[in-house]
This record gives structure tokens, sequence and C-alpha cells, in this order.
């Protein structure tokens, strides 16, 4: 029937988030706007494809009415200025206007770029050494890396290996498992959680952002470990996470405290997806002195709030563990090469032969040329780095291949903007005013008084 199909075709118009971005608004940052349907997904989608672009989320409004859904994001590039690049503006643009599917699915992406690869999914006890001999094995059987990522986070390593089908299919997977498995198990009774190592090869297909799974990794292998762990909010490193009930108004609250870094957002709202909790309101506000604070009104997938003290601890330390493993304080190591068979395992063996523990690893291949970015440190947890070691290394590697940063990549210098907090947490306010209040904030309504 045709006023069927046109129904449909208003549903789907409906549902089809509508972006706006706006550089006139604000005299500091690019406002991006996205209006939607309310979808489990969206919010994850947005802040997803921005923090793919390497862009910084200075200030956030998140808001839901009934079935509808609002995220406004104050966002500059990684020096601090407006977004002008029009390739850039407009792949926001399209990418989430075109969102319209399953969580976690970039639109905009070809799914001929994940043709002929498959993905071995690695986790296990970490060790000095251990991604270097992980290396050494695929290269032993013929395996060329195209691309790969690793997180380490409290004695755990977690690792995304792309490799060709082709040479998947000359070395057989399970061959593959096999010698791989005993070194994700380390030395057996002696590592603790060493029968929670897994090694899987699945088609790349089915990895729908890399960063995504290996939160979901990690999160996996340490489950068990958050019953015998204790938060330490004394500590100066570690991040604030405070879980509580407003059960007058349906919600459970959420706050984050801690030091501002690249794609903290992203982190934070991909933890609270996987364990199955739904944003409905949020604000998110960051400082001149390099200092984050996040809020979020959340409930679970059923529309209930938290309720048990069990779960808020829970939902507490899973955010400080997805907080901390992209934390790193130690030294960035950019290598730009021609790529050869068995780079990787010759690299990260000359690291492990100098004293150096790769705690987080980017591997890239585009054509002929390697760009990978390790973040190294001491063989010991706090260890500082030895310059001599980096000059080793250097010599080995090629002088002018590698560049050395001391510390991982640091925010701009944000805008100082008076505070607009309160000590009791803003759960208490009224939610009709905090949203108000941040409208105002973000630029989108003039204030009256």
């Amino acid at each position: 029937m045709e006023w069927l199909n046109e129904y449909e075709k208003l549903v789907i118009r409906m549902d089809t988030p509508k972006v706006v971005i706006d550089n006139a608004a604000c005299p500091t940052a690019t406002l991006v706007q996205v209006d939607s349907a309310r979808n489990r997904g969206v919010l994850l989608e947005a802040v997803q494809v921005l923090a793919d672009l390497d862009l910084s989320i200075n200030k956030a409004y998140i808001s839901s009415d009934g079935r509808w859904f609002m995220d406004v994001f104050h966002v500059t590039d990684r020096r601090g200025r407006k977004l002008t690049d029009h390739s850039v503006i407009s792949y926001i643009q399209q990418s989430l206007a075109a969102w319209n599917g399953p969580v976690g699915i970039d639109p905009s992406a070809s799914a001929a770029g994940m043709e002929g690869l498959t993905v071995l999914e690695l986790t296990g006890a970490d060790r000095t050494g251990l991604i270097s001999e992980v290396f050494a094995v695929l290269a032993d059987m013929g395996c060329g890396v195209v691309d790969a990522r690793a997180w380490s986070h409290r004695g755990r390593l977690a690792c995304l290996v792309y490799l060709r089908d082709a040479d998947v299919a000359a070395a057989g997977a399970a061959r593959i498992e096999a010698r791989l498995t005993p070194l994700l198990r380390g030395a057996a009774a002696a590592e603790p959680f060493s029968d929670s190592s897994v090694v899987a090869a699945v088609p790349a297909c089915s990895v729908s952002h890399p960063d995504r799974r290996l939160h979901q990794l990690m999160h996996a292998a340490a489950a068990r470990e958050h019953d015998d762990r204790r938060a330490s909010p004394s500590e100066a490193d570690t991040p604030s996470v405070s879980v509580e009930s407003w059960a007058e108004r349906g919600y459970s609250v959420v706050t984050v405290q801690c030091g501002d870094r690249p794609k903290l957002l992203y982190d934070v709202v991909c933890t609270l997806t996987d364990m199955d909790y739904v944003v409905f309101h949020g604000t998110v506000d960051t400082s001149a002195s390099g200092g984050a604070r996040q809020e979020f009104y959340i409930r679970s997938a059923d529309g209930s709030p938290i309720s048990s003290d069990a779960e808020m601890r829970r939902v507490s330390l899973c955010l400080q563990d997805a907080i901390e493993r992209r934390s790193f304080e130690g030294v960035r190591l950019e290598l730009c090469t021609p790529d050869r068979p068995g780079l990787l395992s010759d690299v990260t063996r000359t690291f492990r032969e100098n004293g150096l523990l790769v705690a987080q690893a980017e591997v890239s291949t585009k054509g002929d040329m390697a760009s990978n970015v390790f973040y190294v440190t001491g063989t010991t947890a706090g260890q500082a780095v030895h310059r001599s070691a980096i000059d080793a290394v250097r010599e080995k590697v090629g002088v002018d291949s590698l560049v050395v940063e001391e510390r991982p990549p640091q925010l701009h210098q944000k805008e100082t903007r008076p505070a607009d907090r309160s000590d009791g947490g803003l759960g208490l306010f009224y939610l009709g005013n905090l949203f108000k209040r941040n409208l105002y904030s973000l630029g989108l309504i003039k204030s009256f008084s």
C-alpha cells in the first residue's frame, strides 16, 4: 500500500539523526549538535566519530526528552583550534547523519577495507617481552601484520592483530592459535588469571571498532579481579568515580573527576554502553588546569536505576579501569619506515633487549610503509626510561626513522571559565535547572538576567 510506504519513509526520516555544525555560536570551539530519535547507540556513535578524528571535547551536554535525544559537543582540534577543514566537517556530518544501525558500526567505513583480513584476539597475563614473542611467532609462521592494537593494564594484556586471510590459510588458524596460547598463559600456576587467556581468530568484519573491542577483552579478563579489589581514591593518579542513587527521579548518577586526556569521554561512554546502561542526561566540562568532570544520569537497559551497593561498586571500578587503560605516562616512540617481513618482531625484540616494556602499541601499514606507535616504560612499574636505552633503540632501528616524545601528547590549554559546581553533586539539584544552566553555558540560549 502506498500510504504504508510513505509512513515507513517518514519513520526513517524521523529516526535519522540531524547534525548541525556551528562555528559562530562559540568564540573558542566548534559546536557539534546531534538530534535524533532516542536510540541507545547514537551517543556512543557520535563520541566515537569525534574520537577517531583525534578531536578534543571540551564541554558536552546530553539530554533525552521522551523518545528524542540531543547531544551538543564543544569541539576543537588537538591544538585547541576550531574546525575549519571542510573535509573533516563533511565527514562528521555524513557519518552521524547516515547512522541508523547497530551500536559501534561506522556507516561511512567501507566494508571493503576489512575484506581479506582476519583478526587475532589475544588476552593473557602480561610480562616483559610478551608482545615481542607474539610478533616473533607470527613472523616465523609467515604471517605479515597489517594492523595491530595492544593495551596492558594491571598485569593483563589485550591485543588485536590483523592478518591477511591468505597468510592465515597458509599457516593454519588452528596452528597459529596453538603456538600463541602457551605464550598468553604465561608461567601457568605462577601467573594469576592464566586460565582466562584467550587466542581466537575471527573475521575482521566482526570487530566493529578496535578500541571498543579492546575494552571488552580487558573488561572480561579483569571481571573476577573486582571481587578482591578495593577502590583507592586517596591515590593522586586514581580517577575519582562515584555512583549514587537518585531514587525520586529514577536515575543513578555517575560522576567522574580526573585529568583530561584524548578519548576520555569515549572510554567512559563505551564502558557504560557495554555494561548495558543507557545515558539519559549528562554534562562534561574540562578546566584550564587540565582537569575533567563528567556527570551522567543513567538507567539499566530495562529502565531501572542501579539497585544495590555491590553493583554501584562494580560500575565504579569498571569505569576506573576504562579510564586508566589509556592513561599513560612514559615515552612515546613513533616509527615510520619501509615495511618488511619480521619488522615488528625485530623492533619489539630491540625494546626487550634494552629493558623497555611496551605498555601500548598502535601498528598500521599503508602501501609499503609501516607507521607504528609504541608507548614504553621501564620493565618495573613506575620505573623511568633511561635515555641510553632510547638511544640504543634508535641506533638499531634508524635514528631518522624513530621519533621520541618524552610525554604523550597533551591536550591544549583550555579557556579559563568560572566554576559552576556544588560540593554536594549535581544530582541534588532540580534537573531542569541543571539543563537550563548548561544550555546557557553552551551558547544555545541567551541570558535574560
